[in-house]
């Protein structure tokens, strides 16, 4: 499965591994019969049954089928086979818009004609009453010529998942990009909530770094509460003027995107795509996913053990409010440091499903596990003694986790480098602050 030149269901020509996470990856392929480049998200469904994800799998499907749009990845087909589920989907060469960003901000123009193409994407969406939750620079592609394409719709809403208050509970995005109604988990707008991160991103491309920003979580929380931010000089008074609307942190106010489409900064060279769009709705094979799952792979959720972790009240929050510091968690300078500590917005049971893969990956074995720890060992030729690595997770509310992973004993050297090259990159998928804090370390050396 993993080498290049694999023919996939007779059909599509596997090529190159383009990424890959804790439970898919993703491969450049070619469609046999017309030639045609797409990329091919390959799913391990045994380990998203292991973990309850399958719902989720199966409403990104739904979601990618209502949203057929220029600045929109596409959803060509969906398969599945046993132990796999793929979807083929549009292939996008031109990498992600966060790789333009990294290297500072964007000229006025193309900062807006992206801005343009991200908010024509997020109407359409809200049109046929999509949320996507997780928009940020990461989940913008561009194509050869240069245009954006929305992707990843992992995390978004229909608008039947609302609740008899016409809102939306779960809380989910990236820390940095989320709007403060969201934070306060008191149920927000998705259309609002979509609103304010377009807001970010659009901060994003004029500055080259975040408009909120804080090593310390809480401190940024804070911030984003109070709508707390600084333009930089350079910036035009127009986009000044938008941003304050946009960045409203009272949801009520916050402008419309009807609106948005109407102010004369954004309208500069504007081109709406979306009334060329046909209404019809492509089938991708959903059902071939449901066909896949036996009544047994539904078990397999059911006799998942249940794990209660360690409960944090405030004080707890409080005292350990300087292991916030995220950052500190994937710059390189702060490698040294023998413990760190994440958040995750999925269950105790899937955080620790997660860290026994990596276990087992690493060839340790799990030695205790009570509660939220989970202790692993691992000894063989060459280590200078056993290396053991603790993990424990407190719940800080029944939708967040805070999970500390510490060297218990063994070479710290040794530890550094496996936490480096295999444990960091292996958890990124369960780490809700992973995404964003390459910019937060770029925006401490670049804010004036």
């Amino acid at each position: 499965m993993d080498d290049k030149g694999t023919v996939l269901m007779q059909k599509y020509e596997l090529g190159r591994l383009l990424g890959q996470g804790t439970f898919a990856k993703v491969y450049y392929a070619r469609n046999i019969k017309t030639t045609q480049s797409v990329a091919i998200k390959v799913i391990d469904k045994e380990k998203v049954l292991k973990v309850g994800l399958m719902d989720q799998i199966k409403r990104e499907i739904s979601v990618m089928r209502l949203v057929r749009h220029p600045n929109i990845v596409q959803l060509y087909e969906v398969m599945a086979s046993k132990t796999k589920i793929y979807f083929v989907i549009e292939y996008v060469k031109g990498g992600e818009l966060f790789n333009k960003v990294a290297k500072g901000r964007l000229k006025e123009d193309v900062a807006r004609r992206y801005f343009q193409q991200l908010i024509s994407a997020v109407d359409f969406c809200h049109s046929r009453g999509v949320y996507h939750r997780d928009l940020k620079p990461e989940n913008l592609l561009l194509d050869e010529n240069g245009n954006l394409k929305v992707s990843d719709f992992g995390l978004s809403a229909l608008a039947e998942s609302k609740r008899q208050d016409g809102l939306l509970h779960t809380t989910c995005g990236t820390p940095a990009y989320v709007a403060p109604e969201v934070i306060s988990r008191k149920g927000y707008d998705g259309a609002k909530a979509d609103i304010w991160s377009c807001g970010v991103i659009l901060f994003v491309l004029l500055a080259g770094y975040l408009p909120f920003h804080d090593l310390n979580l809480m401190e940024m929380y804070r911030k984003i509460g109070r709508g707390e931010y600084k333009c930089p000089n350079w910036f035009p008074s127009e986009a000044r003027k938008l941003l304050s609307k946009i960045l409203d942190p009272v949801a009520s106010t916050r402008i419309s995107i009807a609106k948005i489409k109407e102010n004369s900064w954004f309208r500069k060279g504007f081109e709406d795509k979306s009334t060329n769009i046909e209404a019809e709705t492509r089938e991708v094979a959903p059902g071939d996913v449901n066909e896949a799952l036996g009544s047994s792979d539904r078990n397999i959720v059911e006799r998942k053990e249940s794990v209660k972790p360690t409960n944090l009240n405030a004080f707890d929050i409080i005292s350990l409010s300087a292991g916030f510091d995220l950052s500190g968690l994937f710059e390189e300078q702060q490698d040294h440091r023998r413990e760190a500590r994440f958040t995750s917005m999925l269950s105790a049971t899937t955080i620790i499903s997660n860290l026994e893969d990596l276990a087992k990956r690493l060839r340790f074995k799990v030695m205790k596990k009570h509660g939220g720890l989970i202790k692993m060992e691992g000894s063989k030729e060459g280590r200078k003694g056993v290396l053991a690595i603790d993990a424990e997770i407190f719940e800080i509310t029944s939708q967040c986790h805070l999970v500390e992973i510490k060297k218990s004993n063994g070479d710290t050297l040794e530890y550094q480098k496996l936490w480096k090259e295999h444990m960091r990159p292996a958890l990124k998928d369960i780490i809700w602050t992973w995404q964003g804090d390459q910019l937060l370390q770029q925006q401490q050396q670049q804010q004036p």
